[in-house]
């Protein structure tokens, strides 16, 4: 499958784009089961979901945390606004650094298409200095990382 694109639009949204070879419902419902989120959404190797707790119901909110062997820890947070089996999440999320960061808003879409689905995440920020702390970070590499992990789940 293609590799995970990644996208700037204006000064605060980043859209990720990436091709599953799985169906939608596959895909969507690695996206929100807690059981399957911790088995692929770890980042970068060395890293374990030791907490996850999901309920993507309009309303829900979901709990990630993260830890590695050095005993380093990191800690999202978010609530779930709208949920359309199969084709569409949309919610917002905070990282815990430790103090929470401004909202980041994602709607995350699961199309059909001739390979499987084609997954695309919008996230929307509260300003261009936050967008450009989040890439610093290393989501990307981070991203990619989970992604070939699901990718090999769902196969």
């Amino acid at each position: 499958m293609k590799p995970l694109e990644l996208k700037l639009k204006g000064d605060t949204q980043v859209i990720v784009t990436r091709r599953f070879a799985a169906s939608p419902e596959a895909v969507f419902r690695a996206h929100v089961e807690p059981d399957l989120i911790r088995k692929w959404m770890l980042g970068p190797d060395g890293w374990t979901m030791p907490e996850c707790m999901a309920d993507f119901r309009p309303g829900g909110s979901f709990r990630y945390v993260w830890a590695n062997e050095e005993g380093e820890s990191f800690l999202i947070t978010g609530e779930c606004i709208a949920c359309e089996p199969f084709s569409r999440l949309e919610h917002v999320e905070r990282m815990h650094l430790p103090d929470p960061t401004p909202d980041n808003h994602i709607v995350t879409t699961f199309d059909p298409d001739r390979e499987g689905t084609l997954m695309t995440m919008v996230m929307t920020l509260p300003s261009a200095e936050v967008r450009s702390t989040m890439l610093g970070t290393g989501m990307e590499r981070g991203m990619e990382v989970s992604y070939q992990r699901l990718e090999g789940l769902l196969g």
